[in-house]
């Protein structure tokens, strides 16, 4: 038995409702192509990443976070937290290839699969395996045991209900709610000695993935469950729903809730940058300078840094074509070097984050369930 799908209610459907319409817009504007999606992408990825992963106490710049998905090496990241994030980004990166495989279907060996690409650094932990023994997971404040999870020998029987049910369990159900019970579900069976946080958040995501509508990095809450009081609240959503063992005739409304809040917020979140980035690329278009400079320009408005490398396979160019643009913005005052040799890098002088700045700064969320701020999701 698993936990299960629950009853929606009113304010439910109308967040539902919500998040539909927004996804709706969203993938009206990325159908279209336009040169700042791809690195709006790249940024929302770098996001996940760096959100799932804080989430379990591993640390990451969103610049170096944004070199992992782009292929590129760190400029800060120790090793050791290198290889966790870079673990991250394949098992996410092999979740956006699943999203259009026509071969695909849900099994635990799949699951097993993500786990070995997050874990393969750590082959002590057994990645791709099931924890051999119990699990107990602890409060490091306290010491105290806030979650037992399934024994070992009920492994292989949950998580083969866990994947038929993925596959053809309560298919009429809405999308953003049978994510979320995924997460649930597997985050609850704890299979793996260690990742188990990080599989579940990938695992919502994938299922998100496989609905096709839109890419799954406009779709997914890592970023939102990463971000400061947030983290705090999903651990809070967890035990409630759950308590400390495996209950699955537990209500599981608050927790899909949860997750429905943390939707809709994040896709306000996105809606508001990629309107702020159309802005943005417009503006710097306007400075006069050879159009491919822009992508350059907007990496350092937008607060990152710029690195040769990324530059010159963004805009296919040569190594010397690509020294070249950047020397021109540096002689025109609107980038500043960091760094030498193999940490070489440019950020936005002061003129270029003036233009930034200027563009002004984003409306606060509205939370959906509070009425007294809730605005209207439809554009």
């Amino acid at each position: 038995m698993l936990y299960a799908v629950p009853t929606l209610q009113a304010d439910d459907e109308r967040v539902l409702e919500d998040i539909d319409r927004m996804r709706e817009s969203l993938r009206y504007q990325v159908a279209t192509p336009h040169r700042w999606t791809g690195q709006l992408r790249r940024q929302l990825v770098a996001h996940g990443i760096k959100g799932s992963n804080s989430i379990e106490g591993y640390q990451v710049s969103v610049d170096d976070a944004v070199a992992a998905a782009g292929g590129d090496e760190p400029l800060d990241t120790a090793p050791e937290v290198w290889a966790e994030i870079t673990g991250y980004r394949d098992a996410l990166t092999f979740v956006q290839q699943l999203a259009n495989a026509a071969e695909f279907r849900f099994g635990y060996m799949l699951l097993n699969s993500l786990h070995f690409m997050m874990l393969k650094h750590h082959p002590e932990r057994w990645p791709g395996r099931f924890r051999p023994s119990g699990i107990w997971i602890t409060d490091h404040s306290t010491g105290e045991v806030v979650y037992t999870g399934p024994d070992a020998g009920d492994l292989a029987p949950l998580m083969g209900e866990l994947a038929d049910w993925l596959q053809d369990g309560d298919l009429a159900a809405p999308l953003f709610v049978r994510a979320a019970v995924a997460h649930l579900n597997l985050v609850r069976i704890h299979p793996w000695r260690d990742g188990n946080g990080r599989m579940s958040r990938c695992l919502h995501t994938l299922v998100l993935a496989r609905d096709a509508v839109l890419a799954p990095e406009f779709s997914s809450i890592e970023e939102w469950l990463g971000t400061g009081r947030n983290t705090f609240d999903y651990y809070d959503a967890l035990r409630e729903t759950g308590g400390e063992r495996w209950q699955p005739h537990a209500d599981t409304l608050p927790w899909v809730r949860f997750c429905l809040r943390a939707h809709h917020m994040q896709m306000q979140r996105v809606q508001q940058r990629l309107d702020r980035a159309a802005r943005l690329w417009e503006t710097l278009e306007g400075l006069g300078l050879p159009a491919r400079t822009t992508s350059a320009l907007y990496a350092a408005a937008s607060g990152g840094r710029v690195r040769r490398t990324t530059y010159q396979r963004d805009e296919q160019l040569t190594a010397d074509q690509a020294t070249r643009d950047l020397r021109m913005l540096l002689e025109h005052g609107l980038l500043e070097q960091r760094g030498q040799t193999r940490g070489r890098h440019y950020v936005g002088a002061s003129s270029l984050m003036r233009i930034s700045e200027a563009l002004g700064r984003p409306e606060p969320l509205a939370d959906p369930y509070d009425r007294s701020t809730r605005r209207t999701a439809s554009r």
